[in-house]
């Protein structure tokens, strides 16, 4: 092998590590995952999403978020069963969005609309008050993309982060 290319391959960065990271700005953060709906997707994206937050510096907001995530990916797990699911990260404006689409499709029976819809309000109670305690917000409906199903979301603002502060 040339000498040349010796040095090539030491040439190529490698990432590691570094005591010195700085993280990027919370303005670039937009991350998604595709996941079985299946239970240990819920740790994946658990320590996928402090991952996240923790590279944009956004580690006060960690235990919410990544409690958030959780309640979603447990609920769409219920509903869909052996599907997909599809996770957004999105931080803007202050506030950090958190997206779920799974593949439950809205019923068309006005009293099935209502009691999966009610059952899916019961699933995401514990989200709600996480979601409460930070001044956020939440809410699911029908998935307006195509191929149908769900869309579940909730915002965390970086402001009502203080009620968090105490819990725990």
């Amino acid at each position: 092998m040339p000498a040349s290319a010796v040095g090539a391959v030491f040439a190529c960065p490698v990432f590691a590590e570094r005591a010195d990271f700085v993280p990027s700005s919370p303005d670039m953060l937009t991350y998604s995952l595709t996941l079985p709906a299946k239970p240990t997707s819920s740790r994946i994206a658990r320590v996928a999403t402090r991952a996240v937050l923790q590279g944009h510096g956004l580690e006060v907001m960690a235990d919410a978020v990544v409690q958030v995530v959780g309640e979603l990916i447990a609920c769409a797990c219920r509903f869909t069963p052996g599907g997909e699911m599809y996770v957004s990260l999105r931080y803007r404006e202050g506030a950090l969005r958190v997206v779920l689409y799974d593949g439950h499709r809205r019923h068309e029976h006005p009293r099935l609309v209502a009691a999966c819809d009610a059952r899916r309000r019961a699933a995401l109670r514990v989200l709600g008050c996480v979601v409460r305690e930070c001044d956020g917000e939440w809410g699911f409906g029908e998935a307006r993309e195509p191929g149908g199903g769900t869309r579940m979301w909730a915002v965390v603002p970086w402001r009502g982060l203080g009620g968090m502060r105490g819990v725990g």
